[in-house]
């Protein structure tokens, strides 16, 4: 299977299985000297682990990292950074008959199409559970970004029909309720609305939004790697995405040039900046030096208590209820997936910028 490495410069590599040994990371390309320990990357996988509430699935799972290499006297050496976190909680018997039927909204039929051959348990490489090697390899890209000073700010904007309200907007209250909703007002309708969809043996989706700040102005290539399409390729490789947007994204397209434009002015310390952001942060392709903002639309988890109608390898028509635990809503917990691919990106690109002008060359090695 090819397709499981990411990026050119600041390069991952994911491995392992839902119900395999374990599951992680390889990076490569990380420069040398950066501070860094276990913890760093325990707060990361901490926001996507499981059995957090009752609006995540039941697996329980400490989701412990290891870090195997490249890091010595707790700095990172420049070689090849490994990071593994053992699966413990694994429960394949409550798989075992999926072996003979395809289930609707997963990629077992794909599987099956393309390598003759799947791992049924959990969805294998499939599965949600591939996004630790993301989210851990992408802590350590946000670290490497922290120290050029740019930030995140990842939440869930929306749940089904309920949206957060930008008059409620609380960055604070993102960690106070189970749904990562920076909307107090909104985090409780939606968990009603979560509530109604459990009790009918059904699963929603959602819209995660996310915020990076400190990006200089002059980042991404102007053709093929655009900054806005590396972004939405590392989003889109989420299993679970169906849609992204940058800036108004498709609202843009209901606007006219003159409300689309974002006016240019000097600020009183003699600084170009915008009067509005609806690029998101991103012209032609390349940073513009104001906030990124970012969205990706998750579809509902397919894996429901329903009964739904499918095929099996027999060439029969049946009706399943699909066995086994899982999230009722996703998206929670796919926030921190949405940070660690856009880190990700941004690392990659910003270590290739350091190549764009002879004169940074100059400087670097004139020392």
């Amino acid at each position: 299977m090819s397709g499981s490495s990411f990026g050119t410069h600041f390069k991952i590599t994911t491995w392992g299985e839902s119900h395999g040994m374990g599951v992680g990371a390889v990076i490569d390309g990380c420069p040398a000297g950066l501070a860094l320990c276990e913890a760093d990357i325990q707060a990361y996988l901490n926001r996507r682990k499981p059995g957090q509430s009752k609006f995540s699935t039941p697996r329980k799972e400490d989701d412990a990292v290891q870090i195997q290499s490249g890091i010595f006297e707790g700095r990172t050496t420049g070689t090849p950074i490994s990071m593994a976190v053992y699966n413990k909680n694994q429960r394949s018997a409550d798989y075992s008959e999926i072996a003979s039927y395809y289930r609707p909204g997963h990629a077992d039929y794909t599987f099956d199409c393309k390598y003759g051959f799947r791992d049924y348990r959990g969805g294998g490489r499939s599965s949600a559970r591939e996004t630790i090697g993301r989210v851990a390899a992408g802590a350590v890209a946000a670290k490497l970004l922290e120290t050029a000073g740019i930030g995140f700010l990842s939440y869930v904007r929306s749940i089904g029909p309920v949206e957060i309200s930008p008059e409620h907007f609380d960055a604070d209250e993102i960690g106070r309720n189970p749904l990562y909703m920076p909307d107090a007002k909104a985090a409780a309708k939606a968990q009603e609305y979560l509530q109604d969809c459990m009790k009918a043996q059904n699963s929603s989706g959602g819209i995660v939004e996310c915020i990076i700040t400190g990006v200089p102005a002059g980042i991404g290539e102007p053709v093929f790697d655009k900054l806005d399409a590396q972004l939405a390729k590392a989003v889109f490789s989420i299993g679970a995405v169906k849609g992204f947007e940058i800036g108004d994204g498709f609202d843009a397209a209901r606007a006219t040039g003159q409300e689309n434009n974002d006016a240019f002015y000097y600020n009183e310390n003699g600084v170009l900046c915008k009067k509005t952001n609806h690029a998101g942060g991103i012209l032609g392709g390349i940073s513009d030096g104001s906030d990124i903002l970012l969205r990706a639309a998750f579809k509902p988890t397919p894996s429901i208590s329903a009964v739904q109608e499918t095929v099996n390898k027999n060439g029969e028509n049946i009706t399943v209820r699909v066995k086994g635990r899982h999230d009722p809503v996703i998206v929670p917990r796919a926030a921190v997936v949405v940070e660690a691919m856009a880190a990700l990106t941004l690392a990659d690109l910003m270590l290739a910028d350091m190549g764009a002008r002879a004169g940074s060359f100059a400087d670097f090695y004139r020392r």
